[in-house]
């Protein structure tokens, strides 16, 4: 019978009696059961958070029969039934005052009406308090808190410091109770995708484990290369079959699309769950991650801070950094990292710095792609025919129709960019650089307010050199005074060179020279 995958399924009671996929992760809830009781985890979207939450809610529920032929049927001897509170933050949409005391409000409503209420718990710090006392002193067995995507209202709120701040205060002094009801909590979770720290929502709770970055629980959420051979290995055969390529080459693009996530160094590689899951279901491959969320919070923080995007292939961070996010910082890094759309790609043991780079080609991809209507004049539906179109221009050697397009992404850009002309122009160019560079080979370098582009396909080679507020005849003697061109001057490809001058005057390309 064919493997039903459960897509959008994070419940683990319904994977398990309904015979869906599940890759056993039951050794290392075990283990963090048995050896801590407060922890937090940050990792992307639809990574596994919730089915994890939903895993360790069957375990403290005393649901044996779930664990059947996975390990903690072996490794638990004690089951036990406590009290759980589950409550995931994930199902409103905050953009009022009023949202997250809704949520709060709801959830607290219903476990009084399991284990009552006191007049005087009148606010909603004091009832959740009141709550969790009373869960185990009429249970007799101290309560385990699950609190998924902790962190959702402030995300939303992210570019909203007056909401932001509203948020922070209400969560803030709900989760404190974790601090205060230590005698009565057996175990807590909270997962989310960014941690907020310093003077925000985790200021307090200190008695918190973040196990984020922690190697003995690296595989706890995501896929692994072992995992996916173990569990699909036909099913990589069947892939390929379908895609017309040998199992190599499927084990191959499976890898280059969805693996390369890594959460610490030196971790084994992580495979994105919900792409793979879904890449198995279609026997298609998909963009099928990125285009269930867009990360338009992450271009607001970009464009706030001012943030050079040809660093997002290259940029450095501090375990410090990595770690938490400063609400009033003006730093976008760690939010993009700990969303997913950076990872970790090396690190340098003596400075406690790490490497950060797009963890795979779906990502880097889709996220490139997604920036370009931000930054270019260009409107959001029509952003796959320029790419195309460029593309075709390149490999058809009609330089004139590509430097237009190109110009045609400059018009209209906006005067209050006039102080950050040149950044803005340097980020359309890296943009459109990645782009092309999905297609074609490119290479691209800048120094000093001078940008050099390399493009190669089977019948051109351009050297392409631009400045800012300079003349297009100036680029072109760079091109022959630094000598671009001489690796390629016996190359098969016709070489063309092309010189570009943008203007702050008229915030575009004024001028090209192709010879």
């Amino acid at each position: 019978m064919a493997k039903l995958y459960p897509i959008g399924i994070q419940n683990f009671e319904k994977i398990r009696k309904e015979d869906y996929l599940y890759i056993d992760k039951t050794a290392l809830v075990y283990k963090l059961v048995k050896t801590g009781s407060y922890y937090f985890l940050s990792r992307p979207r639809r990574f596994g958070k919730s089915l994890l939450i939903s895993t360790l809610e069957a375990y403290f529920q005393g649901k044996k029969e779930l664990f059947q032929g996975l390990a903690m049927e072996s490794l638990e001897q004690d089951w036990t039934e406590y009290p759980v509170l589950h409550l995931d933050l994930n199902t409103e949409k905050y953009d009022t005052p009023e949202s997250l005391d809704k949520i709060l409000n709801d959830a607290l409503t219903y476990w009084e009406s399991l284990y009552g209420t006191r007049p005087t718990e009148v606010s909603i710090p004091l009832r959740f308090k009141g709550i969790v006392q009373r869960a185990c002193e009429k249970s007799g067995q101290r309560v385990a808190i699950l609190i998924d995507e902790y962190d959702k209202p402030m995300l939303q709120a992210i570019d909203n410091e007056v909401l932001q701040d509203k948020y922070r205060n209400t969560l803030k002094a709900f989760y404190s109770v974790l601090k205060t009801m230590d005698g009565y909590i057996k175990f807590a979770l909270l997962t989310g995708v960014t941690k907020f720290g310093k003077v925000s929502v985790f200021s307090d709770l200190n008695n918190l484990n973040d196990i984020s970055m922690d190697d003995q629980y690296v595989e706890l959420c995501g896929i692994t290369e072992k995992e996916i051979h173990h569990y699909l290995k036909e099913e990589i055969g069947q892939l390929a079959e379908c895609q017309q390529m040998s199992v190599e080459q499927a084990n191959r693009e499976l890898k280059e699309r969805y693996d390369g996530y890594h959460f610490t160094e030196n971790s084994v590689g992580l495979y994105n769950p919900f792409s793979l899951l879904n890449t198995f279901y279609k026997m298609k491959f998909g963009n099928y991650w990125f285009e269930t969320g867009t990360p338009s919070y992450l271009v607001k923080l970009l464009k706030r801070d001012r943030y050079d995007l040809q660093r997002l292939t290259h940029d450095e961070a501090t375990s410090d950094m990595l770690n938490s996010i400063d609400s009033a910082s003006k730093n976008p890094l760690p939010v993009i990292y700990q969303s997913g759309y950076l990872t970790i790609k090396g690190y340098d043991k003596r400075f406690d710095v790490y490497h950060l780079g797009f963890p795979n080609r779906e990502v880097e991809e889709g996220f490139i792609k997604y920036l370009l209507p931000f930054y270019a004049n260009v409107d959001d539906g029509q952003s796959a025919f320029h790419i195309t179109r460029f593309v075709r221009e390149i490999e058809q050697g009609d330089c004139e129709a590509f430097l237009r397009r190109l110009q045609s992404f400059f018009s209209d850009t906006p005067y209050e960019l006039v102080r950050d002309l040149e950044l803005h122009y340097q980020n359309v160019l890296f943009i459109v650089y990645k782009l092309l560079g999905f297609y074609v080979q490119a290479e691209y370098h800048t120094s000093n307010g001078r940008i050099d582009m390399v493009l190669k396909t089977e019948q051109y080679i351009y050297v392409m050199e631009f400045k800012f507020d300079g003349t297009a005849e100036e680029a072109l003697k760079q091109i022959e005074e630094k000598g671009y061109a001489t690796p390629f001057l016996n190359s098969p490809q016709q070489l063309i060179q092309i010189g570009v001058n943008f203007s702050s005057k008229t915030r575009n390309i004024d001028s090209w020279k192709v010879v």
